[in-house]
Order: structure tokens, then C-alpha cells, then sequence
């Protein structure tokens, strides 16, 4: 079998600091499934379970290396080409999809909830990084996020942008949604930052 992720890479991933839960792992195998097809998934099973980690042993709510979804990500880009739109789409459907964002949404029915709940949803997903509301304006419907101590790979970013754009979709009601990566620690800069607006 071609090697898709070599073991240099592996050993650079596996040594990120932090951990992040199973559901996420999880959630892109669904993706592909049914983006891809079932042969598709069986392409990304063999290959993490070639790394050691297979999804049939990920449990959902248990803690993993956060080193894993930069390999699941850069795994699904070298054998789907996937494009910085197809991980936006994967982005949204992990915040569709996810039992956390369903089991905060009773406090997203104002902007005012998100402020105060989508911090303590990201210490229920990922056990590094801080995550902060820093510029909420309602009237003009924009808003920015940022993320702080978190640097795992660039493909991640574009996940964010999916996600944080379902999210924001499920808050506003709106259907136009924009989200733009302003800063990022990939580029050099101390955090990450997403600007958006409805």
C-alpha cells in the first residue's frame, strides 16, 4: 500500500501538544462516507489504522492526541484532493453533526448566549487553545473570533471556517454568512482570527 502519511510526519503531528475528543475523528470518517462512499472510508480506514490508530477503536467522547486530526485531515487532502472548500463543507457538517453543539444549543438563541457558551464548548472539544468572542457588533451583524495557544495545521483553518459559518447560521437564522481567516499563527501571527458577518 502507498504510504500517505510518512513516518516523519507522523512523529511530527503525534507530538502537538494537547488533546482533542473522538467525536471529531469520528465525524469526518461520517463525512466522507457519505461525500465519498463506503470505499472511500474504507481508503481513510486502512491508512489510520496503518498509523495505529483505527476509527473502529476512537470512542466519542474519550480524549485523543490532537496530532490525530492533522493526520485525519492531511490524510483525506492527499487521497480525495480536497480543496479548501470541500474542508469548509466538512467544517459545517461536523457542527451539524455534533452532539456538543446540539447539546448547547439551548443557549445559542441569542448572540448574547454565544458569547457567553461557545468558550466553554471549545474546552468540551479540544483541551489546549482559548477560544474568545472579541468584537460583537449586533447592529452592524458582524462579529470576530479568536483562538489563542492552538496550532496544529492549516487545513484546520479552513474546517474552522465551516464550522464557525453552520454555527453562526444556526444563531442568526441567516443564510448569508461570510467567514474570513484574518490572522493566523500559520502566517505568522500570535493567534488565530476569523472575521464574520450575516
Amino acid at each position: 500500500m502507498e504510504e500517505i502519511i510518512s513516518k516523519e510526519e507522523f512523529e511530527e503531528f503525534i507530538k502537538i501538544k494537547g488533546e482533542v475528543r473522538g467525536l471529531g475523528l469520528q465525524t469526518e470518517a461520517k463525512f466522507i462516507s457519505e461525500k465519498k462512499g463506503k470505499e472511500a472510508l474504507k481508503k481513510l480506514e486502512d491508512e489510520m489504522a496503518r498509523l495505529g490508530h483505527p476509527y473502529s477503536d476512537i470512542k466519542t467522547m474519550e480524549f485523543y492526541p490532537l496530532g490525530l486530526i492533522a493526520l485525519a485531515l492531511l490524510t483525506i487532502k492527499r487521497l480525495f484532493d480536497f480543496t479548501d472548500k470541500d474542508f469548509q463543507e466538512l467544517g459545517a457538517f461536523e457542527a451539524k453533526a455534533s452532539l456538543i453543539v446540539r447539546l448547547f444549543m439551548k443557549y445559542f438563541i441569542s448572540l448574547d448566549g454565544m458569547v457567553k457558551e461557545v468558550p466553554k464548548m471549545w474546552r468540551k472539544y479540544y483541551s489546549v487553545g482559548d477560544f474568545k468572542v472579541m468584537d460583537l457588533k449586533k447592529e452592524e451583524k458582524e462579529v470576530v473570533l479568536r483562538i489563542e495557544n492552538f496550532k496544529v495545521h492549516p487545513i484546520l483553518c479552513q474546517v474552522f471556517i465551516g464550522y464557525f459559518s453552520s454555527l453562526m447560521r444556526m444563531i442568526t437564522k441567516s443564510d448569508h454568512i461570510t467567514c474570513q481567516e484574518t490572522k493566523c499563527v500559520h502566517k505568522g501571527d500570535e493567534y488565530h482570527e476569523f472575521f464574520m458577518k450575516w
